[in-house]
């Protein structure tokens, strides 16, 4: 009896635990998604409900003509093409640079890696500051132009450190094989560790892809022609401004369609593609972060 009691006290408690962490769950996802979904609902909604402030969890007088609005004016598409190419080229960079610099301090027998270890990491701590910065920006020629953007972020040392402990976890006597067998450092690095690094390396892209994609300081600061800007500049000043004028003239006079509705579209557009790349990466999310937890 006593211990069929002790069973039921736990099967109530294991079920008391599940409902909570559900209900928990749920909270918590409903608060993540309804600003998501407010947003949508309210771009393809019509002027006058979004007027009367009666629009809540459904849609009301679906209206698309923002979205129309904003595929007809240039300066989105032109923004879109600026933020791919500042996304995909600073990815790369910074994919690359991290781990080329994780590798070496990875290697148990790489000479000095604990000093250069000690003065990557202290740059997490310590930096000259905005202004620092954008002297040597300027003085390098470098305002203005793409590699204002993707150089001065080319890699992170934080991502590094996480990349380099993946990297200790892969068994040292593969390269030493890889040695008596003739190969060169570059090919050990190129052949045998990138190829066993994927789910870190994938984990690695996701962060580096979402922090471009979302970045709009640097180039607010160092882009000065508004044809380099990346979508969520234009984003910001639509929002800032409530600008709603561009190659397709200007439509705040609209009946069907308020200001309101134009900058949800915009903000909607801007978060599409980015949401798309996370469901093929998201296999070798977790994997690449438990991979590249620091060690104690």
């Amino acid at each position: 009896m006593e211990k069929q009691h002790k069973k039921l006290i736990s099967r109530t408690g294991n079920a008391l635990f599940d409902i909570v962490t559900y209900v928990i769950l749920t909270v918590l996802g409903f608060i993540t998604l309804y600003p998501m979904w407010y947003i949508l609902i309210v771009s393809v909604s019509s002027a006058q409900h979004i007027n009367l402030g009666d629009i809540s969890f459904w849609p009301r007088g679906l209206n698309f003509e923002a979205y129309k609005i904003v595929f007809e004016n240039e300066k989105i598409w032109r923004a879109y093409a600026n933020t791919i190419l500042y996304t995909v080229s600073g990815t790369a960079l910074q994919v690359i640079l991290t781990a080329m610099c994780a590798y070496p301090l990875s290697r148990p027998d790489f000479y000095g890696r604990r000093i250069l270890s000690i003065f990557t990491t202290l740059t997490m701590f310590i930096s000259g500051g905005m202004i620092p910065l954008y002297l040597v920006i300027m003085n390098l020629h470098m305002i203005n132009t793409i590699w204002a953007i993707i150089l001065p972020p080319a890699i992170s040392t934080y991502n590094m450190i996480v990349m380099r402990t993946s990297f200790q976890a892969i068994p040292h006597s593969l390269a030493e094989s890889a040695y008596l067998d003739g190969a060169n450092d570059i090919q050990i690095f190129a052949k045998i560790i990138l190829p066993l690094s994927k789910a870190i390396l994938a984990t690695m892209t996701l962060f580096y892809a979402v922090a471009h994609w979302n970045s709009f300081f640097p180039a607010m600061l160092y882009l000065n022609d508004q044809a380099k800007y990346p979508v969520q500049v234009l984003m910001r000043d639509i929002i800032i401004s409530g600008d709603m004028t561009g190659d397709t003239g200007d439509v705040t006079g609209s009946l069907n369609i308020v200001a309101t509705n134009y900058k949800y579209a915009v903000i909607i557009i801007s978060m599409i593609p980015i949401l798309f790349v996370y469901p093929f990466l998201q296999k070798h999310f977790t994997k690449g972060v438990l991979l590249g937890a620091v060690k104690g």
